[in-house]
C-alpha cells in the first residue's frame, strides 16, 4: 500500500472521536453529555487540523525544505478550514435549538436570531462561524497566490477561533480561568494538529527525518501545557477525590486522565525509538506514516471526551 494510500486512515479519527464521546455518555448518563457533543468534536478536531496545517507551514518558513509544497498546503488548509466552518453553523443551529426546547425541525427564524443575538453561546458560535470563513477566504486566495502570500494571518484566525468558546466558559469565573482554558485547548490542538498534518503532508523518509523531530519537541511542551491546565481546572470543578467516581463530570475527567496518560507513555516511547531511528534516516516513510496516524487516531478519543465534557453537568 502506498503512503498516499495510506494516508485514507486519517479519517478513523472520526469514528474513535465519536467512541469519545460515546464512552462519556455511558459514564455520564444522564447528565450528559448533550448530543450536540458528536459535532462539536468534529468541530474541534477540524479547527485543530486546520491550526496544525497552518503551524507547520509557519514552522517551515524559512527552511530549504518545507513539509510540503505551499499549493498543497494551501489546498489542504481550505479543505479543513472549510469542513470546519459546515461542522461549526450545524453546531450553532444544534444549540439554537436545544436553547429553544425544541426539535431542530421546528426551529424559527425568529428564535435562531434571538439565540445568535441575545445569548452568549450564540454570539460566541457566530463569531467562531465568522473566523473559519474568514479561514476559508483567505486559505483560497493563498492558493491564487501560493510562494508569496504568508500563513501567519491564517494560524492567528485558527488559534482565536478554537480558544473563543472556552474562554467564555465556566472557567472564565475564575481567576486567570479564560488564560488556563485557552492554553489548554490551543495546546491540545496543537499537540494533535501538527501530527495529522504531518501524516497528510510528509512524502518521504528523507522529511520524517527533518520534521518529526521538531514535532516531537513541540509535542512535549504542549503535553505539559495539557496536564498542568488540566490538573487546575480539575481542581476547581472537583472538591474532593471522591467527586471523580461520585459525580458524571469528574467520571469522565477521569476517563480523560487514563487516555492522556496513555498517550503520554506511547509519546515517551516513541522519542526513545521512532523519532532516534526516524532522525537517524532507519525509518521508512510508510512506517512514520503508520505510527503518525495510529497516535492521530488514538489522541481523537480524547478529543471526543473533552468534546462531551463540556456538556456534561
Amino acid at each position: 500500500m502506498t503512503g498516499t494510500a495510506n494516508r485514507w486512515w486519517l479519517l478513523f479519527a472520526v469514528p474513535t472521536a465519536l467512541l469519545g464521546v460515546l464512552i462519556a455518555w455511558g459514564l455520564a448518563s444522564p447528565s450528559g453529555p448533550e448530543s450536540s457533543s458528536t459535532v462539536r468534536v468534529l468541530a474541534i478536531g477540524c479547527g485543530s487540523l486546520t491550526l496544525g496545517i497552518a503551524t507547520l507551514a509557519w514552522m517551515g518558513r524559512s527552511e530549504r525544505r518545507p513539509a510540503t509544497t505551499p499549493a498543497v498546503m494551501w489546498t489542504q488548509l481550505t479543505a479543513a478550514a472549510a469542513v470546519w466552518l459546515v461542522a461549526e453553523i450545524t453546531l450553532l443551529v444544534l444549540n439554537a435549538a436545544a436553547a429553544d426546547g425544541a426539535p431542530v425541525t421546528s426551529l424559527t427564524i425568529g428564535h435562531f436570531g434571538a439565540f445568535v443575538s441575545e445569548v452568549n453561546v450564540g454570539r460566541v458560535g457566530v463569531a467562531i462561524i465568522a473566523c473559519a470563513f474568514a479561514v476559508v477566504c483567505y486559505g483560497i486566495y493563498g492558493f491564487t497566490n501560493p510562494e508569496t502570500v504568508p500563513v501567519a494571518p491564517a494560524l492567528v484566525v485558527s488559534a482565536l477561533a478554537l480558544a473563543a468558546r472556552p474562554i467564555t466558559g465556566h472557567m472564565a469565573q475564575q481567576s486567570f480561568g479564560s488564560i488556563l482554558d485557552a492554553v489548554h485547548v490551543l495546546a491540545a490542538a496543537l499537540w494533535f494538529g501538527v501530527l495529522a498534518a504531518l501524516a497528510l503532508a510528509i512524502p518521504s523518509r528523507g522529511s520524517w527525518a527533518i520534521w518529526l523531530p521538531k514535532y516531537s519537541a513541540l509535542a512535549w511542551r504542549c503535553v505539559l501545557a495539557l496536564v498542568v491546565t488540566g490538573i487546575v481546572n480539575a481542581v476547581v470543578r472537583l472538591d474532593s477525590l471522591s467527586a471523580f467516581y461520585d459525580t458524571a463530570y469528574g467520571r469522565v475527567i477521569l476517563a480523560k486522565i487514563v487516555v492522556i496518560a496513555l498517550l503520554v507513555a506511547l509519546g515517551w516511547w516513541w522519542r526513545r525509538t521512532w523519532v532516534v531511528a526516524s532522525a537517524a534516516h532507519r525509518m521508512s516513510s510508510d512506517g512514520s506514516l503508520r505510527r503518525a496516524i495510529g497516535e492521530v487516531v488514538f489522541m481523537a478519543i480524547a478529543f471526543g471526551l473533552a468534546a462531551a465534557l463540556a456538556t456534561t453537568a
